[in-house]
């Protein structure tokens, strides 16, 4: 647990013989004023249990500006990836949105781009998640309901009809069939005749994430280690301009990790997809530029901006040692971020909208390059789109009202903050190294220990907030008796018929011999060493569904059998 300079708000340490006589004079002050009237809690810690001093100064904090912070677009990016931050370009407003069939989904990506948001992302649903079609027996009852369903590439020609792929960059959250739908979205763009190497965007394909908290896998962990490496490999060379892993904490943290375990397993998934890739032979200046990162935006203000900050320093102080690149974009730890949602609440639901504002506020100070805000109505079912609107306006206000955007690193040399980033970062360095003792994070995941660590923490802040020791507002503390009604999506059972309907007219209608070739050279190349990249994307070009394409690798790589970790 990291600790400050002092265990309880309390003040009981003597005070230093250097102190000047102002601080003394303040520090007995407070000492005097605490004794009259009671300190309003027990114990001062942000929402991870890192302890809050009562003022930070001087003392708290010890740092070499050129070493540690040094400016934007310069090692170690403390304080931002580029020279300019929001001076020049403001971050990316990237809603995430999926829903229903691929023709509601597309309608609602233009609504999106209409309204000013300047990039896509890809919600998907549960079956396409896991690799199965929507007319498997497993995806019964839900298909379209939390994201979009995609089958096959006419699915994808749908979604994105009336979208210029070589101006709109897209980010697709999918992972253990990530390399399919990647695949699919290069299958598209080679049939509008778009070069490759114009086509931009993301795809998250962050296999060990999935292991640790979010469980949507395809194949084990080491098979599913080297389709990520494949597919690093392959944009490499032939998508330059699209970032072939989005290493993703929100998880993570969604999953209940503290602000410093999410840095330290997201980096530590970064740093085995560097080292697989350098094994591979890649050079590892040819690919970490393209690498991304999302992190999750929670409650704690101070906390999350100084998570970016250290996040971003030990990432590059970590690639510099480990594999000494000569770019320095490659050690440039480029971030997505997302407002929390499991810290949105059913109860009280407009209050959301105050919880979404700050935690995107903390985003932008912290330095994000995008950024998704979540809705109010969250809790009960994917937003409408009057709650998108609002959502999305939330980061307009900020970009365009605020002026926080005026400046770079606004909250640069504050005592409390840069204190709080060397903690954050010292404590993920300290669980990194563990999980280096352990042979790197393959062996931690397959030990279960990421896992274990996350469901401890989870269960701490459980009990912290039953307890009301976490205040949650209109949960445990502030209730109201009255419900609060808003207007939900609905996601019409017809939908499920409909997709059903459409893929069966495409199996009727494609080459059955041509699907049969395209599925074995799949397994061939999986039996062997090379890359699946190219014969995916052949398979989708004579539309092969995602689930006969997963089944092919499940076959070839087996099953993943995961254990409960408490």
């Amino acid at each position: 647990m990291l600790r400050t300079m002092t265990e309880n708000p309390r003040i009981t340490t003597s005070i230093a013989d250097d102190a000047s006589d102002a601080e003394r004079a303040w520090e007995e002050a407070y000492e005097a004023a605490q004794a009259r009237v009671p300190l309003r809690k027990r114990a001062f810690t942000t929402l991870s249990d890192v302890e809050v001093p009562a003022l930070a100064t001087p003392r708290n904090v010890s740092f070499d500006y050129e070493r540690d912070l040094g400016y934007p677009g310069q090692f170690p990016f403390t304080r931002g990836v580029q020279p300019t931050m929001y001076r020049g370009r403001l971050w990316t407003m990237r809603m995430f949105a999926g829903f229903g069939t691929p023709k509601q989904t597309n309608e609602r990506f233009r609504y999106l781009l209409a309204q000013g948001q300047t990039g896509l992302s890809t919600a998907f649903d549960f079956p396409t998640l896991m690799g199965y079609d929507s007319d498997s027996p497993l995806s019964l009852g839900e298909v379209g309901r939390v994201g979009v369903a995609v089958d096959t590439l006419r699915d994808m020609e749908i979604l994105f009809d009336g979208i210029p792929l070589d101006e709109v960059t897209t980010s697709m959250t999918i992972n253990g069939p990530a390399a399919v739908l990647l695949g699919f979205y290069v299958a598209l763009a080679d049939i509008r005749g778009i070069p490759r190497k114009k086509i931009g965007g993301t795809v998250q394909n962050d296999c060990l994430k999935e292991f640790i908290a979010q469980h949507a896998w395809v194949v084990p962990p080491r098979p599913a280690m080297r389709i990520v490496t494949d597919t690093i490999e392959f944009c490499t060379a032939e998508v330059p301009k699209w970032n072939s892993v989005s290493i993703s904490g929100y998880h993570i943290r969604e999953a209940g990790s503290t602000a410093a375990q999410e840095i330290a397993f997201t980096l530590a998934d970064g740093l085995e997809y560097v080292k697989w890739a350098v094994d591979r032979g890649l050079d590892v200046d040819s690919f970490a530029p393209r690498l991304s990162f999302f992190f999750d935006v929670h409650n704690d203000f101070f906390e999350e901006i100084a998570k970016f900050r250290a996040a971003r320093r030990l990432w590059a102080r970590l690639m510099k040692e480990r594999f000494d690149p000569k770019d320095p974009r490659s050690m440039m730890l480029r971030t997505h971020a997302q407002t929390a949602g499991v810290s949105l609440t059913a109860q009280q639901p407009y209050n959301n909208v105050a919880r979404v504002a700050l935690q995107a506020l903390a985003a932008v100070l912290g330095g994000t390059q995008s950024l998704h805000t979540n809705s109010l109505d969250e809790t009960y079912a994917l937003p409408t789109t009057e709650a998108v609107t609002v959502a999305l306006r939330t980061q307009q206000i900020i970009a365009e009202e605020s002026g926080v955007a005026n400046t770079i690193d606004p909250l640069a040399g504050s005592y409390f903050v840069e204190d709080l980033t060397n903690r954050l970062e010292a404590e993920a360095r300290e669980i990194i190294e563990r999980i280096d003792g352990m042979g790197g994070m393959v062996e931690a995941v397959e030990r279960g220990y990421p896992q274990r660590e996350i469901a401890a923490s989870a269960y701490r802040l459980q009990q912290q907030m039953e307890s009301g020791e976490k205040i949650v507002v209109g949960v445990n503390r502030y209730v109201q008796d009255d419900d609060t009604n808003i207007p939900t999506l609905r996601i019409d059972d017809e939908i499920e018929k409909q997709q059903v309907a459409s893929l069966k007219k495409v199996k009727a209608e494609r080459d059955a011999d041509a699907v049969r070739r395209a599925l074995s050279a799949i397994a061939d190349v999986a039996r062997g060493t090379g890359n699946l990249m190219p014969p995916i994307i052949d398979a989708a070009k004579v539309y092969c569904t995602e689930q006969e394409i997963c089944d092919v690798l499940r076959e070839v790589f087996g099953r993943h059998r995961d254990r409960p970790e408490f």
